[in-house]
């Protein structure tokens, strides 16, 4: 069987957007199936995005094994479909990050827990998603894996987070209120208003007003993933913010030896935020502005989970950013996008169309 592989960030239909991707891809003869994140857990009574994921993969994978299953950050628009997904597919393996494995080296940061008992069940109180994503993967046999900096998930490779800022971050997250200083979490609520603002402003090519301030925590824990295939380089953020993403591309270039700029196929992460990226990190990943003439130029893909009904995704700012630097920007509201190279032929299935540039931005 010759090499190829199919990418599908399906399209997360709520009122806030989601994340859900499933990945075919074949290697020097072996096919494997990977799924990041899983959407949203749905109703008891109804289907969430997990069942989206199940379907898709039986339709056109042609089976209901999943080789490996990564969970990003614990967020309910990322892990809660995967409920589903490990209920009623044959997973080998499940990746994601469990905070209460850790208790040893986080009891000195906590006010009132001393005990490392009660730290691991008050954490397993704060982060549900995935202590629910345990109790099936544990009744169900499914391993789970460790995914820190430099694991190899196939043939992708985590670029973060490290152990070590994991640890500083579960600390400074808002969902830990036992933890000794409550500034981080003062931080991120106020960030959260300051990107609520909507006015725009008319602006010129170039002009890029991203955000300052700080995503959240737990958008920080993201795994952020690296793989060549086909010889194109892939790279899934998740919800990563400036700081994982500055030790992504670092461990990328510092250890992988990978030449950037030049990733082929770029997640925008946390659904197309202000907060998430900077007009330097894409510089160095993504490449450099171009100049106004060569506006138009298609260098990359760069693709956003975003629902229709999400009036704060993506932001202007960001599709601009990547209009910049020769991206064709690619959004899932209302359709699954397909990204492949000598992949299987699906009928029916059409070329994306890329989004306008925007001439205006958040003020």
């Amino acid at each position: 069987m010759n090499d190829f592989f199919e990418i599908d960030f399906l399209d997360v239909e709520a009122a806030k957007s989601g994340d859900a991707i499933t990945i075919r891809y074949c290697k020097n003869g072996v096919q494997s199936i990977h799924v990041v994140d899983g959407g949203f857990k749905g109703p008891e009574d109804g289907e969430g995005t997990g069942d989206k994921v199940i379907q898709h993969i039986k339709k056109y994978y042609g089976t209901n094994k999943i080789n490996r299953v990564v969970v990003t950050h614990p967020d309910g628009d990322h892990a809660g479909g995967l409920r589903k997904v490990l209920e009623n597919c044959e997973v080998d393996e499940l990746w994601m990050l469990k905070p209460w494995d850790y208790t040893d080296e986080l009891i000195e940061r906590f006010v009132r827990l001393r005990s490392k008992e009660r730290l691991a069940d008050r954490l397993k109180e704060c982060y549900p998603n995935i202590a629910a994503l345990e109790e099936i993967a544990n009744r169900r046999s499914i391993p789970i894996k460790t995914p820190f900096q430099g694991a190899k998930i196939g043939e992708f490779t985590v670029l973060a987070p490290t152990k070590d800022r994991y640890l500083d971050l579960i600390e400074q997250s808002e969902k830990t209120p036992e933890v000794k200083s409550m500034q981080q979490a003062s931080s991120v609520r106020l960030s959260a208003l300051f990107e609520s603002v909507k006015n725009f402003v008319r602006a010129a090519w170039g002009d890029e007003n991203l955000s300052s301030e700080p995503t959240s925590a737990e958008n920080n824990m993201s795994i952020v993933q690296y793989a060549e295939l086909n010889n194109q380089k892939i790279m899934l953020t998740g919800d990563a913010g400036r700081e994982a993403l500055e030790e992504a591309k670092n461990y990328l270039v510092d250890n992988l030896y990978v030449s950037l700029p030049g990733i082929d196929y770029f997640q925008v992460p946390h659904h197309g935020s202000r907060r998430n990226i900077s007009s330097e990190l894409l510089d160095e990943i993504c490449g450099s502005k171009l100049p106004l003439w060569e506006k138009g130029t298609k260098n990359f893909t760069a693709v956003i989970s975003s629902a229709k009904e999400d009036k704060d995704h993506p932001r202007k700012a960001v599709v601009r950013a990547l209009i910049h630097r020769g991206a064709s920007v690619l959004t899932t509201e209302g359709a699954t996008l397909r990204c492949s190279r000598a992949a299987p032929a699906r009928d029916g299935w059409v070329s994306a169309t890329p989004e306008s540039y925007p001439e205006d931005q958040e003020d």
